[in-house]
């Protein structure tokens, strides 16, 4: 047998070559952005929980397989337009048509890429995701306790238990559950049962699934009709069962159908058709071809990759990224719209109860038509780029327009000559006529302005940061629209939500994008400066290193600038808006940020009120309850209760009662109308101490009323001073990215754009850790914030100051 054929051959090993390092950096990146938020939020959570970092980086890497499933072949896509793009930018690619070689011979190689992704992609989404869903359910069962005690932060009231209300005051000095709690038993809103205790916490038994929610040593008062409240005290322990649904969902992770090995979506399957009832199996069927679709991916992508990346020429690796982004998101609107007509088709038949002799062609399908419609682009344009080739149809056009111009100027100029010569005067004229001309030299006044150096420099990283914004701005759209698909399949959000919850999330991505896009591109910048010795003309010409980082560094305070300009007027309001459409779209009930309708308030003296809505224009609270506790002790000592309440200079309430309690019997009188001392108007608009959800002036307003309190706000002000240092980080990322820019330059692009995001992950990696331990108290809360800032600096220091300038 002749193995000859199946053999790699040098132009088969050079192209794999070419490929695979862009490959191997865009799969990072792509999986870097998906871990953002995650990393971001859970990785410093558990920390300042008290998680070790060994189980918190378990965590972290379960949810990598998720990941992978998307980016394997959104990076070969990308890899081939780079790869690819760079033997078309240095005319390699003509040298190969002009030796005969065409496009059709590379694809053995590129189809071999294609391949190993494949492979490596059906792996991870019949064998990996599962795996993963359920290593991280044994890991996270150990810390749940935790996590859940973690969701009731101090001095904000939590809600997500249906039915119930917890609130702590504080944390204990021994980290154990709760401090001062009080809970609310609002199932039945004519008899609220409200608890007020010293310590609690959660107890979960998972073998028994049971959630106990033990109170130790308080009063629990439960009301009933008006004047009927009863008073019980337990200076021990009084145990309340929860709903072990309402925490056990929450904490283990559910199997979606992304999840599901393919046994269990078929029993899903066999399960719907035999119900009464029968449901269509449309949505296992999609997912079991989704295993497959996707994979199979590969190969389109290849093929577009393969066309495409021959054409690839000057626009460099970036257009190639670029390029890449716009394919993909092409491909999962296609993926969207075939499965939105194929969910639209069996809910119909569904609902007419037709699914005994229907076809579930259309489901098995939906998946396939992306890669229908793309593969046989991606055919065409491969057969358009051979038949491009075989022509060999120049690729530019000599234009004479140049020639044409230049000529004409030199005609009018020779015809200027002789037009001068014609009309000057004889020389004896001309002395005759001389006039004795008084010049005045007025100082110029040198204003500062960018020069031709610094536009020069200006425009190249300019040019690549937007492409670098683009991209991975158009990467985190592509992500949150797939996370968001399936609600949107279903039925449960329509289209304008998910459009609406884009829009919305924009800030809070370009808050995350900016900064990295501004590192990427000054290592790309000075990355081709160096390689194209255009920087080592400038030190000839006298001109340093620090001179030509000027336009650069001036640049990245501005984006620091935009930075926090977009956190101060736009972040929180755009923050607070997507996660009430997300929570709508989830199904979750909505969280009270909202001051207008949060219902439950702690006032300055450590009264607690409960109300239906308040009215901003009119002053006006509806349904109030207000109660009011002992000085220095966690108990009640009177409730009152008012229809509503209207401020005219001061709060009036009207049709209440109000009740006292004593060492004796509780005392209870109704009143039609009476004064009732509240906080300000001004006090019910404030909002609550979410930091995400707050300005800067918000949250330093906040942080002093609780402190006046003497409630512990070091976490609000670790929040606060990250929110004046995290803007700098495109500042100090850019000192530290010039150095490393220049050193890096002769080994390429994509050694620059790999080690971006090296020094991206070491960025944040040092502002999780150190905002965790301040949140632990174990640094000053300035300090833990601007640790990561001062490190990077003085680091970015010490490399300018050893590069050769």
């Amino acid at each position: 047998m002749d193995l000859q054929p199946l053999m790699l051959r040098t132009i088969d090993r050079y192209v794999i070559r070419e490929v695979i390092p862009p490959f191997l950096l865009s799969l990072v990146i792509f999986t870097f952005l998906l871990e953002i938020p995650p990393v971001l939020h859970d990785l410093e959570m558990l920390v300042a929980k008290g998680v070790s970092w060994q189980v918190a980086g378990r965590i972290m890497l379960t949810l990598i397989p998720q990941a992978l499933g998307l980016t394997i072949p959104m990076a070969l896509l990308t890899g081939l337009l780079i790869g690819l793009g760079r033997l078309s930018a240095d005319r390699e690619t003509v040298a190969l048509l002009a030796c005969g070689v065409s496009p059709y011979r590379l694809l053995r190689p590129v189809v071999l890429l294609a391949a190993c992704a494949a492979a490596a992609t059906m792996y991870v989404m019949i064998k990996a995701i599962p795996d993963a869903n359920q290593t991280f359910r044994e890991i996270t069962f150990e810390v749940i306790a935790k996590r859940v005690e973690n969701d009731v932060r101090p001095r904000v009231f939590f809600e997500d238990f249906p039915g119930w209300v917890l609130y702590a005051r504080d944390e204990p000095s021994d980290g154990i559950g709760w401090k001062d709690v009080l809970v609310a038993n609002t199932s039945k809103p004519e008899a609220t049962e409200l608890s007020l205790a010293a310590r609690g916490r959660l107890v979960l038994n998972r073998e028994e699934r049971r959630v106990d929610l033990v109170l130790t040593d308080g009063t629990r008062y439960s009301t009933g009709k008006p004047g009927e409240t009863q008073t019980y005290r337990f200076p021990g322990q009084l145990t309340m069962a929860l709903n072990p649904e309402m925490v056990f969902r929450k904490a283990e992770l559910p199997r979606g159908l992304t999840e599901k090995t393919m046994a269990e979506l078929g029993a899903d399957m066999g399960t719907k058709l035999a119900g009464h009832p029968a449901l269509s199996p449309h949505p296992e069927i999609i997912q079991i071809q989704q295993k497959f679709s996707i994979p199979v991916a590969c190969f389109v992508f290849a093929l577009i990759g393969l066309a495409l990346g021959l054409s690839v020429a000057r626009d460099g690796k970036m257009g190639g990224f670029v390029i890449g982004i716009g394919v993909i998101f092409a491909y999962y609107v296609v993926m969207y719209l075939a499965e939105a007509q194929t969910q639209g088709h069996y809910r119909s038949i569904e609902t007419a109860n037709g699914l005994g002799s229907t076809s579930f062609l259309f489901a098995q399908l939906a998946r396939w038509w992306p890669n229908i419609v793309l593969g046989a682009f991606g055919i065409g344009a491969l057969v358009w780029r051979d038949r491009f080739a075989s022509r060999q149809l120049p690729r530019s056009f000599p234009l004479v327009v140049p020639q044409l111009a230049a000529r004409w100027t030199s005609k009018q100029r020779a015809a200027g000559s002789i037009s001068e010569h014609a009309v000057s005067d004889p020389p004896g004229a001309r002395s005759k006529r001389r006039k004795v001309v008084i010049v005045v030299r007025v100082p110029k006044l040198r204003i500062p302005a960018p020069g031709l150096l610094d536009q020069y420099v200006s425009r190249m990283y300019l040019r690549v940061v937007a492409l670098g914004f683009l991209a991975l701005l158009g990467l985190f759209y592509i992500s949150t629209f797939i996370d968001a698909s399936d609600k949107l399949f279903k039925g449960s959000a329509s289209v304008g939500t998910v459009m609406h919850l884009l829009a919305y999330r924009t800030p809070q991505f370009v808050y995350f994008v900016i900064p990295i896009a501004a590192l990427l591109s000054v290592l790309v910048t000075f990355g081709l400066l160096s390689r194209t010795s255009e920087l080592t003309v400038m030190k000839a010409c006298g001109i340093s290193l620090y001179r030509v980082a000027l336009p650069v560094v001036l640049l990245s305070l501005l984006f620091s600038a935009a930075l926090f300009a977009l956190d101060q007027e736009i972040l929180a309001r755009a923050n607070g808006r997507a996660n009430a459409l997300d929570d709508q779209i989830r199904g979750r009930p909505p969280k009270t940020f909202n001051p207008l309708n949060r219902r439950w308030v702690i006032g300055r003296d450590g009264s607690i009120y409960h109300y239906g809505f308040f009215d901003a224009r009119q002053n006006t609270l509806t349904s109030l309850t207000l109660y009011r506790l002992v000085p220095g002790a966690w108990r009640l000592a009177s409730q009152t209760y008012a229809t509503a309440a209207e401020y005219r200079g001061t709060w009036t309430a009207h049709k209440g009662w109000t009740q006292e309690f004593g060492a004796g019997p509780a005392t209870w009188r109704a009143f039609a109308q009476q004064p009732m001392p509240l906080e300000p108007p001004e006090y019910f608009r404030t909002e609550d101490t979410e930091m995400d959800l707050m300005t800067v002036a918000q949250l330093r307003r906040a942080v002093k009323e609780l402190s006046a309190t003497g409630a512990n706000v070091v976490p609000q002000q670790v929040d606060l001073h990250r929110k004046l240092a995290f803007p700098f980080v495109t500042f100090v990322m850019t000192l530290l990215a010039v150095p490393f820019g220049v050193t890096t330059g002769r080994r390429g692009t994509l050694y620059g754009i790999g080690l971006g995001i090296a020094l991206a992950l070491s960025y944040w990696f040092l502002m999780s850790v150190f905002v965790a331990i301040g949140k632990a108290g174990l640094l000053p809360p300035a300090l833990a914030a601007w640790t990561p800032n001062i490190v990077v600096s003085a680091g970015a220091i010490y490399l300018l100051l050893r590069a050769k300038t």
